[in-house]
């Protein structure tokens, strides 16, 4: 009695806790647009070397309590993929420096832009690069996606290309992910390590010419820049714990936690302006994003409902070919064994059903996952959901 009142509780203190790491994920990426203008005076370009730098040495630091080194060798044996991981570090380069720059040029909420239109973004790469098929709602949401942007254009006098360049950087970094095929730490260690040397170099130049403000602004600064490291590894942390403890759908919810504090930060605290064409423009993206994520939920209940009615369908064609063959085994053995072979064949049908059950309902769990899994990448979870548990998170 003890033991199954336990479980129930032990469930409900881990989503408890997934929620609450989850929260530190997401809001830590929510509101580290404080935390770039700490590191002025040095430039977006040393702000973004010390980022690699230090990030590696936090990843190193998280491998060597992990014990993690066993996907080192076997990716060191394949050319394609390293290429595949030379990519990923060169895209999330760009989004990074972009997104630093953005914050610390004043462009905050444009920037939280990026993020809100990425899920837009990576439906357009499944259709255009991976040949998916979309449907009705999510035309009519890339469609209003689309309209944000040219009212958004407007509302700027210019394309919005800083949210742009996040979003398809972003886009394209979860899409190299994808064929790169490492686990979430393991992808970001490549990365970092790929990222280390050039970057160590610029900052040894910088410092040989001058430029570099490390070794010249204090400990202070010189501990804030090294902190860069702990400031990405530390949501990764978090996005990692709550990942094995929630439904990708809770997480893919989540992920829209990071952008909206963002925006709630440039508009309140960075106090940067927000004309009425700006306005319209979010509120269509917004709309876009509700769509997905009303398609997104609505398919994944109808997927899990599919789900069980496979499973309930399995079940009965077990008991019912069991019963069959119980008969055809009375009528071949006579009256005189009837009796023992109908016990004997409910007894295979009590056992063999569970077994088949499992066969039939894992086939079935595949299609009901898949549409779990693609409804929330939908929804915006990209990124993140798989990409998700990334620890390059772009922010």
């Amino acid at each position: 009695m003890g033991s199954s009142g336990e479980a129930p509780a032990r469930a409900a203190g881990e989503a408890r806790l997934g929620l609450l790491y989850g929260f530190a994920a997401y809001g830590s990426w929510g509101v580290i647009p404080l935390f770039w203008p700490l590191l002025e005076p040095a430039s977006p370009a040393e702000i973004l070397a010390n980022r690699m730098v230090w990030s590696l040495v936090a990843c190193v630091l998280l491998l060597l309590v992990l014990r993690r080194w066993s996907w080192i060798r076997p990716l060191l044996r394949e050319p394609r993929r390293l290429g595949l991981v030379a990519a990923a570090a060169g895209t999330i380069t760009v989004n990074w420096f972009v997104y630093i720059w953005a914050v610390n040029s004043g462009h905050v909420v444009e920037a939280a832009l990026g993020y809100f239109i990425n899920p837009l973004v990576t439906i357009a790469f499944g259709v255009l690069l991976l040949r998916e098929r979309l449907r009705a709602m999510q035309w009519i949401a890339v469609a209003v996606g689309a309209a944000a942007v040219v009212v958004l254009t407007v509302g700027y006098g210019r394309l919005p290309w800083i949210a742009l360049v996040l979003a398809f950087s972003f886009g394209t970094y979860g899409l190299i992910k994808k064929r790169i095929g490492l686990e979430g730490i393991d992808s970001f260690a490549a990365e970092t390590s790929v990222q280390f040397l050039p970057a160590l170099v610029f900052m040894l130049v910088l410092g040989a010419r001058g430029d570099g403000t490390f070794h010249t602004e204090g400990l202070g600064h010189a501990l804030l820049l090294a902190s860069c490291g702990v400031i990405t590894a530390f949501p990764l942390i978090c996005f990692g714990a709550a990942a094995v403890r929630l439904p990708l759908s809770t997480i893919g919810l989540m992920q829209y936690l990071a952008p909206t504090l963002q925006f709630v930060l440039g508009v309140l605290y960075f106090r940067e302006s927000m004309p009425a064409e700006r306005w319209a423009g979010f509120l269509l993206v917004w709309l876009a994003l509700a769509m997905l994520t009303y398609d997104a939920l609505r398919t994944a209940r109808r997927g899990r409902l599919e789900l069980r009615r496979a499973a309930a369908e399995a079940e009965a064609t077990v008991v019912a070919e069991a019963a069959t063959a119980a008969r055809a085994a009375a009528r071949e053995t006579g009256p005189a064994a009837q009796a023992g072979t109908t016990a004997g064949a409910s007894a295979a049908a009590g056992t063999a059903g569970p077994a088949r059950e499992t066969r039939e309902a894992r086939e079935t769990t595949k299609a009901g996952a898949a549409a779990d899994v693609g409804a929330v990448a939908e929804a915006g979870a990209a990124g993140a959901v798989a990409e998700a548990a990334d620890p390059a998170r772009p922010a």
